[in-house]
């Protein structure tokens, strides 16, 4: 009897580890999506390859900084949150020398938010 509430515990915890890892997503795949939400900005070739490297640069850096929170065990949410607006200012600041001030409007006011995750209302 032991070992069957063993192994159930062994697969539940699996199965919820198998899940948030699938939640987390590349900075690859966050490209992807979020260049696909751009398409409405009609941006030019050059325009696309500046914001793909400075889209990865933020991500890359996100990324980085919750892994060094996890691997300290300081999951201090002000911290966390301090760290997250510092870089989203400094993507922000670069993405205003590529977007022509309505297309800057446009990702502050439709796109940006719209990549924010989906909290559900329990």
């Amino acid at each position: 009897m032991k070992s069957y509430v063993l192994l159930f515990a062994l697969m539940i915890t699996s199965l919820f580890s198998f899940a948030q890892d699938q939640q987390r997503k590349t900075p690859e795949e966050r490209l992807a999506a979020v260049m696909e939400k751009l398409a409405p900005l009609k941006l030019d070739a050059e325009a696309t390859e500046k914001t793909k490297l400075v889209m990865t640069d933020y991500f890359t850096a996100q990324q980085n900084a919750m892994q060094e929170m996890r691997a300290s065990g300081n999951m201090d949410r002000e911290a966390m949150m301090t760290k997250r607006k510092e870089l989203v200012e400094a993507r922000d600041a670069k993405l205003k020398t590529i977007f022509t001030a309505e297309q800057m409007k446009q990702w502050v006011d439709v796109i940006e938010p719209s990549l924010r995750p989906q909290r559900r209302n329990n």
